[in-house]
């Protein structure tokens, strides 16, 4: 039995969303398309937002965004967003997106850019944003252990107005992915899915936090748990949502499990 995974981010002031760049993402050149980019910094400075100030939030403005580098098909794009503002409505999150390489593990800076979101007039009124520690995300390698977010959207429901099973073991499988892929800097297929879990329902526009961690090694595979929490955005309150653990192996260009140590020729 492994041991349990930690139920909190290990930086809950920076959010990060990970995802792959498909075909359908790119432009005629073979790069990210600047649109997807910049959905994806929205969506992160949404997310950083909302878990700092527990309110509800639109996005008011975001100053100039340069891109630096582009991220090419089949890379992984990393967008983090931290808080560095805070007004008696408004908040600034500053976002980097960051590219790596799949086998190489090369990371390089894509762009950076500074959303304002606003905080919707309610009643009653929020309470007064809570102070902040100023420290721009960057490239910074990632950690042994994966933290990766996303949001529930209604496409992603069944008719209860819930996450979808098979949705919620998308996000589960692909959190494998990475996390298998960047211990082992190789080509990984899942070859099994372990049990499957479900704790509890997630609601239509929770965030949900997807922690994963290699527990297992072998000469050609790894065994990867996954958790899945769910945050209310609004009152932050977290619970286990499903947990699973996935085997995932090495293949060569042929498909066949090789050594993930070893060179691929």
């Amino acid at each position: 039995m492994s041991a349990p995974l930690p139920a909190e981010s290990l930086d809950k002031n920076v959010v990060r969303i990970i995802d792959m760049v498909f075909p359908g993402d790119t432009n005629h050149h073979g790069t990210l398309f600047g649109g997807e980019a910049l959905a994806h910094m929205d969506k992160v400075a949404f997310l950083a937002a909302s878990r700092h100030g527990r309110a509800t939030f639109v996005t008011a403005a975001s100053d100039r965004i340069d891109f630096a580098a582009p991220a090419h098909k089949g890379e992984l794009i990393e967008a983090s967003g931290r808080v560095v503002r805070v007004g008696s409505r408004a908040l600034d999150v500053e976002v980097a997106l960051v590219a790596e390489g799949l086998l190489t593990g090369e990371r390089r800076l894509c762009t950076r850019g500074l959303f304002t979101l606003v905080a919707v007039k309610e009643e009653p009124p929020h309470r007064p944003f809570p102070r902040i520690a100023c420290t721009a995300p960057g490239i910074e390698a990632a950690s042994d252990t994966l933290h990766m977010v996303d949001m529930v959207f209604p496409p992603q429901t069944n008719h209860y107005g819930t996450l979808f099973g098979g949705d919620a073991l998308k996000m589960m499988g692909k959190a494998a992915f990475i996390a298998a892929t960047r211990h082992a800097r190789a080509t990984m297929v899942m070859a099994a899915s372990e049990r499957v879990d479900f704790r509890a329902p997630v609601e239509q526009g929770e965030m949900v936090e997807l922690i994963a961690r290699v527990t297992m090694t072998g000469r050609s595979s790894l065994r990867v748990a996954v958790e899945l929490w769910a945050e209310h955005l609004l009152s932050g309150a977290r619970c286990c949502a499903a947990k699973s653990e996935f085997v995932m192996v090495a293949v060569d260009c042929n498909g066949k499990p090789r050594a993930y140590g070893e060179r691929q020729v």
